[in-house]
């Protein structure tokens, strides 16, 4: 789930920019550097994880979307799906939700993270532009979690439009290849807790990951290709090459991309 070591100090338009008035100041990547690989079998967490998904207190992440349990919901909280949608798993510094966020804005959207600071980094990102653009940006939220071990915990069965996999750690040795967020076990848990018909993205730009994910994909029973002229029409697979940090830093570097998105079936394909 962890991403690769991205630029610590590259400028992301405002986030550098003098304080204004009308803008809040940003986080700084260098107040939150972090190491650039994590073990996802390391038991030695210091978060709290939810025995089951309906003890998530989602208002603590989208105040005004979603009320606190036991509440009744405000009118305007009624407006909107109060069910987290879209999942950018090992999300970094949280480019792709932030990208996102007003082209999907009835979605919630959550970006989850293993690495405390940098999840810390995303979280004080969205705390700043909520405050710079009041009412804009209420629908993304982060948090620090393995959710390699974990997302059935926050996840309810078909809860999923959109399940994102940008850049993931490559584990190049072979005794690491278990450690791959794409595998066939965990592929199965991504099912279980996607809509019939909701998408599952991937984007490396290590061909070998990237032909390991193809294969695993191709042989699940449950996930079919998306066809291109779809993925031409779809505004997250636009992003996927450019939005992320780690796509802007491949992209600087000239590498190529490999790209599979795969359509949740609605039942088990003979095999």
């Amino acid at each position: 789930m962890g991403k690769r070591e991205r630029s610590e100090t590259a400028n992301e338009g405002a986030a550098d920019a003098p304080q204004s008035k009308a803008t809040a100041k940003h986080p700084r990547k260098a107040m939150y550097r972090a190491r650039a690989h994590s073990n996802p079998f390391n038991d030695n967490t210091t978060f709290d994880v939810p025995v089951h998904p309906e003890q998530v207190d989602w208002s603590e992440h989208y105040p005004e979307r979603c009320s606190k349990p036991g509440e009744a919901s405000t009118s305007g909280q009624q407006q909107h799906d109060s069910l987290v949608r879209f999942a950018d798993v090992g999300c970094g510094f949280g480019g792709l939700i932030v990208k996102l966020a007003p082209l999907y804005p009835d979605k919630l959207m959550l970006g989850m993270e293993i690495r405390d600071k940098v999840a810390a980094y995303v979280c004080e990102r969205i705390a700043c532009l909520r405050r710079e653009h009041p009412g804009q940006y209420q629908n993304i939220s982060c948090m620090r979690s393995n959710a390699m071990k974990y997302l059935p915990n926050y996840f309810r069965k078909g809860q999923l439009e959109k399940l994102f996999f940008l850049f993931p750690d490559p584990h190049f040795k072979v005794a690491n290849h278990r450690r791959r967020i794409i595998q066939p076990c965990l592929l199965t848990e991504y099912a279980h807790i996607m809509a019939p018909g909701g998408w599952l993205y991937t984007i490396t730009d290590v061909p070998e990951l990237g032909e390991w994910i193809l294969s695993k994909l191709e042989a699940h029973p449950m996930f079919d290709p998306v066809p291109e002229e779809e993925l031409e029409a779809d505004p997250a697979a636009g992003l996927l090459a450019a939005a992320s940090e780690e796509a802007q830093k491949v992209a600087r570097n000239e590498g190529k991309t490999f790209r599979a998105v795969f359509r949740r079936r609605e039942s088990p394909r003979e095999l």
